[in-house]
């Protein structure tokens, strides 16, 4: 067993038997399984000098579970100044290198739960309360798991893969109108299912009520033949 990257000793030594280690592109990355999960970042903190927390978050891997990561920094050891020196020395590149750990675990759908990382890294706090909203992972311990920006009463968590963008299906634009939908007249611009939305009729609290959702004109076999597709009076191209 060989260290890898600026590891002082083999990943399994300092992780345990489970943890794999890669460095790639000045990142250090260490996965371990979600029972390590604290003393990993214990061991970054204590034995590796990561005493300064950057973030935390998860991403939505299909099949596999929710990928939960923090990036943790060894910040380098600021020069010592002698009484006879008005000015510290240059630091030497080996003093002045950063050192970046992303620590890894993966918990799965069906049970997101980690135990809270905030007697390790206090700032881990908010981070915990939007990957919580977000992904609906539960950090176990946490001080309060409360919303942290999304409004009061929303249902569900955005940045899974299962969620729906229902977008304005659900909920009308508060903003502006859309063109020809104002007082002051002009066109209306052809009516299109914003990417990534269902069809209103198939999902939302109007469905069943609606006729089908407008669709593109199929490409290339008019165009091909010299023809366009027909518009309305006073709509747009």
């Amino acid at each position: 067993m060989t260290a890898v990257g600026w590891l002082p000793a083999p990943v399994e030594e300092l992780f345990g038997t489970e943890a794999t280690a890669e460095a790639s592109y000045e990142v250090l990355t260490v996965d371990v399984p979600p029972a390590s999960w604290i003393s990993a970042l214990e061991t970054a903190r204590d034995a590796l000098g990561c005493t300064y927390f950057d973030w935390l978050s998860a991403v939505d891997e299909p099949g596999r579970g929710f990928l939960v990561s923090a990036h943790v920094v060894a910040l380098p050891s600021p020069p010592s100044k002698s009484p006879s020196q008005s000015l510290p020395p240059p630091p030497s590149p080996s003093s002045s290198s950063v050192r970046r750990l992303l620590v890894r675990t993966t918990v799965p759908h069906e049970a997101p739960v980690l135990p809270t990382a905030v007697a390790v890294y206090a700032g881990a706090g908010w981070h915990e309360r939007e990957t919580h909203e977000m992904f609906g992972v539960t950090f176990e311990g946490h001080p309060a798991l409360d919303p942290l920006l999304l409004p009061e009463g929303f249902e569900g968590h955005p940045l899974r893969k299962d969620f729906v963008l229902a977008a304005r299906v659900a909920k009308a634009w508060p903003g502006a109108k859309e063109p020809g939908e104002s007082d002051h007249g002009g066109p209306k611009r052809r009516q299109m299912l914003p990417p990534g939305v269902p069809d209103p009729n198939d999902w939302g609290p109007l469905k069943g009520q609606l006729p089908p959702a407008p669709t593109r004109p199929a490409r290339g076999a008019a165009r091909a033949a010299g023809d366009r597709p027909a518009r309305a009076a006073g709509e747009r191209p």
